[in-house]
């Protein structure tokens, strides 16, 4: 037996509960996981809480992200003993996920932990921080250089964003985060943020062209946001989109693409490819500086990723939260 958050649905709608699981319950795969740590990212929220159909089928145990060690395999890249870690993959979504203390996992989705990192930091960064070094990596295949200009980070106090600014910085860029919470400036400057500005600025209808600024942008927000940062990037700049938490909607013009040759590099976590998550995680171990990780980054216990859920929707929570499946 094992406890687990557990969502199920009837016909009076949907339901969360933390429950003792079976481990006979678990879904096929070819590798078993004692889960010591997961994370509560955006999409797990949505799917604890039901606010989108994130869950394919019902029941489910969510949690996108998890980190522990293997208990069997049958898989030849692993075996006891290995620390391992897994994001994505439909992992919470279409297959029990690891916001619990057991997960049986295909092992072609399972990467080794990176040796910098323990269980908790590596889901301090989680499939957030991830996604944010794949952001990275996007400006960077495009030419975005420090010393080209300033790199706009939006939704600068969520997960993507903390990360994004604390590598960014790192890497010798002039950060600008963007956020709705203004007493967050201090957290966003000392994570490396040069500048705080109010989303104000960018949520709302913009001109389709805008005065030159940004040499690239990171965004986790999308809708006008998006928009608007497309039409103020710099002529050759990019802008690497991850994310949808203003909105599905792009009200933009081709203007900054057909006239500035500004690129929109669309940045997808769920499904990339091996070779580009081992280097994104190789990335991370090298340039993400603990001290800013554990900066942005606290841990609750199982149960209270339930109520984190909501928190996290409602824009009450900053940075990372790591959950302690084993409490």
């Amino acid at each position: 037996m094992f406890r687990a958050i557990l969502v199920e649905k009837s016909e009076s709608g949907q339901s969360v509960r933390v429950a003792e699981v079976e481990e006979s319950a678990l879904p096929a795969g070819d590798v078993l996981v004692r889960v010591e740590r997961s994370t509560v990212n955006y999409k797990d929220a949505l799917a604890i809480t039901g606010k989108a159909p994130v869950i394919r089928k019902f029941p489910m145990v969510p949690g996108i992200d998890g980190a522990g060690e293997v208990v069997e395999s049958s898989h030849a890249s692993f075996r006891p003993g290995d620390r391992v870690l897994v994001n994505g993959f439909g992992v919470g979504e279409a297959h029990w996920g690891c916001l619990a203390g057991r997960a049986r996992l295909d092992g072609n989705w399972l990467l080794p932990i990176p040796k910098a990192f323990t269980p908790a930091q590596a889901m301090a960064i989680g499939t957030a921080g991830y996604t944010a070094m794949l952001c990275v990596m996007a400006l960077e295949r495009h030419g975005v250089a420090p010393g080209k200009g300033d790199v706009l980070v939006t939704g600068a106090a969520g997960g993507v964003g903390s990360v994004a600014i604390a590598l960014l910085a790192r890497l010798g860029h002039r950060v600008v985060a963007s956020t709705g919470r203004a007493a967050e400036a201090p957290y966003l400057t000392a994570l490396g943020a040069a500048e705080v500005i109010d989303r104000a600025t960018l949520s709302t209808p913009g001109k389709p062209l805008q005065k030159e600024r940004w040499a690239g942008v990171v965004d986790s927000v999308g809708s006008h946001t998006l928009a608007n940062a497309c039409a103020a990037t710099r002529y050759g700049g990019t802008v690497a989109a991850c994310g949808l938490a203003g909105g599905m909607d792009l009200p933009a013009s081709v203007a900054p693409f057909i006239l500035r040759g500004v690129t929109l590099a669309g940045v997808d976590s769920v499904m990339a490819p091996m070779a580009l998550r081992r280097e994104a995680w190789e990335r991370l171990a090298r340039d993400l500086d603990p001290v800013r990780l554990a900066a942005m980054t606290r841990e609750i216990p199982l149960a209270e990723a339930i109520p984190a859920s909501a928190d996290l929707l409602a824009g009450k929570v900053r940075g990372r939260v790591v959950v302690d499946t084993t409490r």
